[in-house]
């Protein structure tokens, strides 16, 4: 009796009831809860037509195709990487937007890469064959071995297999170890830009709106997939509803949220309260404000600093919001009570007890061991004590050139076959470097690895033995030439001997830094990631042994759906209705950033119709990754695309709340009425219409 009525608290507390909750995969989808709540089935066909039609962007954002030739729909700030790259001082793609008007003056984003996800593979029974009974150091190698190995063999079958072409294998983790998938993309590395409006409209409100609603934000853009030189069949795509949905409507949302973290041990989650995020906010809130000080002396540092600007300040508010969440008493003490319910049921089953044994101990153990080398992981291996595009460059040549030379089972994971062709398109893409900016995040890093690590640390001692921060970045980054993209290619292809020959500083730091950061990499991949991996599997069995599989797994920035309806909330007793409308826009311009709006917008006002729906929010439980992410109607249809959360969502890495968490979505009507009667990009329209 004690037994079941631990287990019936266990599941109370730790399984979603009919609230809006889960990022689910589509092969556990919650059909019938879905119907339960809101009447409407889901089918199989539904979900492949959505898994075909949603991709992924390198770089952690969500997009979806919207026309049967490659077009591509996702937010501005998804595209902030190529409107970067491809600006200039003579031509300020973020400022002033991209419109060619034409399909031949659509330009290639650098690097750009977009996937969709084909097939899913369960490799669960082979992963558990090669690790049982191998201590968690032991385990841990072979298990990243046997990854590398299946997704090699996997690339290697669907070149055979004509009717699919060459695909892109990577290997998931779910439920903290429970599962292994192999997931199979198609992949497009010719990506090419077609519109984005500018900043201005796009980030309306700027750092103060963000996370806040209402909100008036035109954050979208169009993106658009080339094969051969030529626009891609996509013949799987969302066609879109342009009055969008209505209140109380039930939508999903379909896309790659990033990482989640509500499975994680309550020792988990006080390393990352204790040490993570306060390191984190400490380093990162000075930076932004040296940045924003920069920026300020000139109108090039001002354009050059707003892709980074823009990630920090969202970064930051992020973190202070997870931070707020693991500062509850409330949370902590919710995590701890499902914590302790599944420990007790673990106890009362003999043979669980033996398989799960000391599972939450170990993980606990290794998260004392990572607080006592963190610092040094972080700034060393983890590059926080070497913020700089070069830099990264140059650890990407060391290290995978002498990656390349061993055995693909035997390489770093990060550098298997598998994830070479995208490692290749960062490496080799012609991006522009900035100099002085280069020098003030270098110089900005090396002083904080100073301060954390101390002037006796073996490295910082012989990094700045006779250079302080400033100077060693100013002539790292004078001298270097992986500026240019020829050299690193060259370097690349050269492989090792490229590599040892080398003078150029900023490889000799790599080289220098190499042996001591794999060191510490080799002391945390043994000493924390071994043991918290076996943990979290045995952990896995028990939630299995528990629910089964009808819970949904952490997100792990693969193709997952949301479900949920349009709804405002009640903050502090008043109520938020879900919609915001165009009016209100130029209500709350008032010509000064982050509240001005462009020229192009007050001249077509007279034009608009003010009751145009703008923004709106949903119950939709998301994060970050979903950023891109369309929503869809029952009928499949796009009705919105996903771009923030509000405040209360932040909280959303540790738990959901329904009457509070709330995604933040463009609306269809906004974007069609800005392609076609503010920047006159009416084939866009057309195309997006089906009206071609």
């Amino acid at each position: 009796m004690m037994v079941r009525f631990v287990l019936a608290a266990l599941v109370l507390a730790c399984t979603p009831a009919l609230a809006d909750e889960g990022m689910w995969t589509l092969s556990n989808f919650p059909t019938e809860k879905i119907e339960q709540a809101y009447g409407a089935r889901i089918d199989g066909d539904w979900l492949n037509r959505v898994q075909r039609s949603v991709t992924r962007l390198e770089g952690g954002c969500t997009g979806s195709f919207v026309s049967p030739e490659g077009l591509v729909l996702t937010n501005h700030h998804c595209a902030m990487a190529c409107l970067s790259e491809l600006s200039s001082q003579a031509e300020d793609l973020i400022g002033n937007g991209f419109n060619p008007r034409a399909r031949s003056g659509e330009r290639r984003c650098p690097g750009g890469i977009i996937s969709v996800l084909t097939d899913v593979e369960d490799v669960t029974a082979k992963i558990n064959s090669v690790t049982a009974g191998l201590e968690s150091a032991k385990a841990n190698e072979v298990r990243k071995q046997e990854l590398s190995r299946l997704e090699a063999a996997c690339v290697e079958a669907t070149k055979q297999n004509r009717s699919i072409g060459p695909l892109a294998c990577e290997s998931v983790s779910l439920y903290q170890g429970g599962q292994y998938f192999l997931y199979k993309y198609k992949r497009y590395d010719d990506v090419r830009l077609v519109f984005a409006p500018e900043s201005s409209i796009a980030a309306f409100g700027g750092d103060p709106d963000n996370f806040n609603f209402p909100r008036w934000s035109l954050d979208f853009s169009l993106m658009r997939a080339y094969e051969n030189g030529k626009p891609a069949r996509t013949p799987n795509y969302l066609g879109w509803r342009a009055e969008g949905p209505n209140e109380n409507e039930l939508v999903f949302v379909a896309g790659h949220p990033g990482t989640t973290s509500r499975l994680l041990t309550v020792e988990q989650l006080k390393l990352q309260r204790d040490t993570q995020f306060p390191a984190y906010l400490y380093r990162n809130s000075e930076l932004r404000g040296r940045l924003i000080q920069w920026g300020k002396t000139g109108d090039e540092p001002n354009r050059i600093i707003q892709r980074s600007l823009q990630s920090y300040e969202n970064s930051l508010k992020v973190y202070r919001g997870l931070q707020r969440a693991l500062l509850s008493d409330r949370l902590m003490a919710e995590k701890a009570a499902t914590e302790q319910g599944l420990r007790e049921f673990v106890l009362s089953k003999p043979q669980l007890t033996s398989e799960v044994g000391s599972a939450w101990d170990d993980i606990a153990s290794a998260q004392d061991r990572y607080r006592q080398i963190y610092d040094r992981y972080q700034y060393l291996e983890g590059s926080a004590g070497f913020t700089s595009r070069l830099f990264g460059y140059a650890r990407q040549l060391v290290r995978g050139t002498a990656e390349r030379n061993k055995q693909n089972e035997l390489r770093l994971r990060e550098y298997a076959d598998s994830n070479l062709p995208k490692i290749e398109a960062a490496l080799l893409a012609p991006a522009p470097i900035y100099p002085d900016y280069e020098k003030l995040t270098l110089s900005f890093s090396l002083d904080k690895m100073r301060e954390q690590l101390g002037p006796d640390d073996p490295m910082v001692r012989q990094l700045m033995s006779e250079d302080s921060p400033d100077t060693l970045a100013a002539r790292l980054i004078d001298q270097t030439k992986l500026a240019d993209a020829a050299t690193r290619k060259a370097l690349w292809e050269g492989g090792t001997q490229a590599i040892e020959a080398s003078t150029d500083p900023m490889i000799v730091l790599a080289r220098q830094l190499d042996q001591e950061a794999r060191a510490l990499r080799k002391v945390y991949e043994d000493e924390v990631q071994a043991p918290v991996a076996s943990g979290q599997e045995r952990i896995a069995r028990a939630r299995f042994a528990a629910f089964g599989t009808e819970t949904y797994p952490d997100a792990t920035f693969t193709l997952r759906v949301s479900y949920g309806a349009v709804k405002g909330w009640n903050e502090k007793g008043e109520d938020i209705p879900p919609f915001t409308k165009l009016a209100r826009l130029y209500e709350r311009a008032t010509g000064k950033a982050p509240f001005k709006l462009p020229q192009v917008w007050l001249d077509a006002r007279d034009k608009l119709d003010l009751d145009t729906r703008f923004n709106f929010v949903t119950t939709n439980d998301i994060v970050g990754g979903n950023s891109g992410s369309p929503l869809i109607d029952v009928e499949g249809r796009l009705v919105g695309l996903a771009f923030d959360g509000n405040m209360h969502s932040l909280s959303g890495n540790y738990w959901y709340d329904a009457e509070l968490n709330r995604a933040v979505a463009v609306h269809p009507a906004i974007m069609l009425t800005a392609l076609r009667d503010v920047y006159g990009a009416k084939e866009l329209v057309q195309e997006i219409s089906g009206k071609r």
